[in-house]
């Protein structure tokens, strides 16, 4: 099952990994499902079937030249969901993917979803308002569209130095990494990176917030300069009822990478309070 057409015939592609219970994952912005891999390993290995796909214009999926809002995104989610035949399943968003978790629980009443976790998450708003003084200013996602506009291939190595927390001092993840995420990130189409990154920072996600009606657990790094931490995880776990938060202290943004150990441990113990409960 390499592919899943969606619900406008839009094919993405799919990795099936494992048997046992559903967790389906949501990459982040500008990447691919393949940033999944160590942790979707850790959850096959537990006896899990883990389902990672490039969303809509990324990676190996079709890239359209529309569809790049959170509704689409969602009713995506929902084609996967339903080809997988997902029950009592758990989703995982992680940064952008987060609002795709969110959107899907409200525009499609968390159907078939036991639990959700949400990794360095924009959930709940990115943007500042002024009813969300903690926002981003609005000038920083147009720098960023000006960047990629003027050159997108340099735009990405000083945008993963950030995103992995890469500085003078402190280098938690190889040059390799580093190089791979651009090359990753270069697989996109400009037309749908430019457009998630406005879905991104301006989609408000508060409303969609009283749709978690399942156990949730928020993890985010402390120190994350990309989706900055009292924006986004702090405000999520306090409008989501009865979900818990992890904070990495001083960790960046990138989890998956700078903090693949400790996130799969933390994720498999929140995965087995499910499996134990059933």
């Amino acid at each position: 099952m390499p592919y899943i057409a969606s619900h406008d015939d839009t094919d993405l592609y799919v990795k099936d990994w494992g048997t046992g219970r559903t967790v389906v994952m949501l990459h982040g912005w500008p990447l691919s499902a393949d940033t999944f891999d160590d942790l979707g390993m850790a959850i096959a290995d537990a006896g899990m079937r883990a389902i990672a796909y490039d969303r809509r214009g990324f990676g190996r999926s079709d890239q359209p030249w529309d569809g790049y809002d959170y509704d689409t995104l969602a009713d995506d989610l929902a084609s996967v969901m339903e080809a997988v035949e997902a029950k009592d399943a758990t989703l995982i968003g992680f940064s952008m993917g987060g609002g795709e978790v969110a959107r899907y629980m409200s525009r499609h009443r968390g159907a078939n979803v036991a639990q959700a976790v949400l990794i360095s998450s924009v959930v709940p708003y990115m943007l500042l308002t002024d009813d969300n003084p903690d926002g981003v200013d609005p000038t920083t996602f147009e720098s960023m569209a000006q960047g990629m506009q003027a050159d997108r291939a340099r735009f990405w190595t000083g945008f993963f130095k950030d995103f992995y927390g890469v500085g003078l001092v402190s280098q938690p993840v190889s040059d390799e990494v580093i190089a791979w995420s651009c090359s990753v990130a270069m697989q996109a189409s400009l037309k749908a990176t430019l457009d998630c990154a406005d879905a991104f920072a301006t989609t408000d996600f508060r409303p969609d917030l009283a749709s978690f009606t399942m156990p949730t657990l928020v993890i985010h790094g402390t120190a994350d300069q990309t989706v900055p931490i009292d924006t986004s995880a702090r405000k999520a776990a306090a409008g989501i009822p009865g979900s818990r938060l992890i904070e990495y202290d001083g960790a960046p943004h990138g989890l998956l990478a700078t903090h693949k150990e400790q996130l799969a441990q933390d994720v498999l113990a929140f995965l087995r309070t499910a499996t134990s409960a059933g």
